[in-house]
């Protein structure tokens, strides 16, 4: 067992490894590769195993490896459980030349399909071996879930497949922000997702590269409410607060988040799937919006670590939207029993009719709270996917929607306009497609 022992000096380490000390130091800084001890008077003492370590590096350096993919095969070795300095590096860890991102995405697509863990964490543990952590994680894990979910959309895919590939990839981005280097840099970020929002890939991943770069991060996961935004930001006197949305309901919360942070003076980037799909509302939010893709969400987030971005107000909602909002709150209830009562049978579980309902009620209260019913319109598919996978016509669909435009115009009549309206809508672009 080689010893971790702090006993010798940098001069020492230098004479044994052949490394000149400033680039020593830049691994130190940038990789914390090695992380040396210090003496009573502050001098680095290395351990055997640091000097075998670096050792170690410089060889796959001499096989062709930069310095940061050695750095992340070391990482990808420690997290799988392996020693790296155990033994030569595992063949399966260095694929063939003519292995690319995509072809890698689509073994580790494969594999996840299949429910094979072992070969979906080998084709990672390849893909790292080859290729930078930003590209593995966007192009094989970010986009490899997504053709998945896609899948699942068109019942191409199982939910039960769907988790099994997002639960695999979750641990591997927990595991490399656990391996990832200590902050080089004095700034922290925290990184979260707002209430009724539970998808936590993409902020995992913004926060793992946002470490990568440095910066100290602090993940605080999914559905946080507003108030521990708040007290975690004073008590680690963080100077950025980031929140991810994946869909219209928590875009609705996500706004009020920003609101009470801004309102505390405390900086705000937004981000996330609905952003893309309604890029104008993005206006309604208080902050800054940190654009339609990962990379460049860094480049935002260090833009306004550097206090280079001019404060914005975000579009107010009219009187008719407030209005109707908190008519239909006040009236959701009997809405949806009217819905029941009153909706034609169809060949679905009762569950599902009931999800159907409060999915649709939900996505209504957060676009009036946003000022836009047509935000409404980003989400629709969800719905026509969950009750045209159990063989729901056009017709019956329409029929279900016009039951609930009925049900709105009953219990809050003409204040409920902007819903009814919207649901006509949307009635007849079914039938025309």
């Amino acid at each position: 067992m080689i010893s971790t022992t702090p006993a010798f000096n940098l001069k020492v380490v230098l004479k044994e490894t052949g490394i000149a000390a400033d680039t020593l130091r830049a691994w130190e800084r940038r990789y914390g590769l090695p992380m040396p001890q210090r003496s009573a008077g502050g001098h680095r003492l290395y351990s055997q195993r640091d000097i075998e370590t670096i050792k170690w590096l410089i060889k796959r350096q001499a096989e062709g490896l930069s310095i940061s993919r050695a750095v992340d095969l070391w990482n990808e070795q420690l997290v799988s459980g392996a020693d790296p300095l155990a033994g030569p590096v595992p063949p399966g860890n260095l694929p063939a030349a003519s292995a690319n991102l995509e072809s890698l995405r689509r073994d580790w697509i494969d594999a996840c399909l299949n429910f094979s863990e072992s070969n979906a964490e080998q084709t990672l543990n390849q893909a790292f071996s080859m290729f930078p952590v930003e590209a593995v994680c966007t192009e094989v894990l970010q986009k490899g879930l997504s053709e998945i979910g896609d899948r699942w959309y068109e019942n191409r895919a199982s939910v039960q497949q769907e988790h099994f590939a997002s639960g695999l990839a979750t641990r591997r981005l927990d595991a490399l922000l656990s391996a990832s280097p200590a902050p080089t840099r004095s700034q922290t970020v925290i990184v979260g997702c707002p209430s009724d929002e539970w998808h936590t890939f993409t902020p995992l991943l913004l926060a793992l590269l946002i470490r990568r770069r440095g910066l100290n991060v602090l993940y605080l996961g999914a559905n946080v409410p507003v108030s521990q935004f708040t007290d975690t930001v004073k008590n680690a006197k963080a100077d950025l607060v980031v929140l991810v949305a994946q869909h219209l309901i928590s875009a609705a919360t996500l706004k009020h988040t920003a609101l009470v942070l801004s309102s505390q003076k405390i900086p705000v980037g937004f981000g996330g799937r609905i952003f893309n799909l309604r890029p104008g509302l993005s206006d309604s939010i208080s902050g800054y919006f940190l654009g339609t893709d990962l990379i460049g969400a860094l480049e935002e987030i260090e833009t306004m670590l550097n206090g280079q971005l001019k404060k914005r107000e975000p579009k107010s909602i009219s009187q008719a939207y407030a209005t109707t909002h908190q008519a239909f709150v006040s009236k959701r209830t009997q809405i949806e029993l009217t819905v029941r009562e009153t909706l034609e049978p169809l060949p679905i579980a009762l569950e599902d009719i009931e999800t159907g309902i409060h999915f649709l009620g939900d996505n209504i209260m957060a676009a009036l709270q946003l000022g836009d019913m047509s935000h409404v319109s980003a989400e629709m598919d969800w719905l026509k996917g969950l009750l045209g996978f159990h063989g729901i016509s056009e017709d019956q669909l329409t029929s279900f929607m016009q039951a609930y435009s009925n049900a709105v115009d009953k219990n809050i009549n003409g204040s409920g306009y902007l819903i009814t309206e919207w649901l006509s809508g949307e009635a007849k672009k079914i039938r025309t497609q």
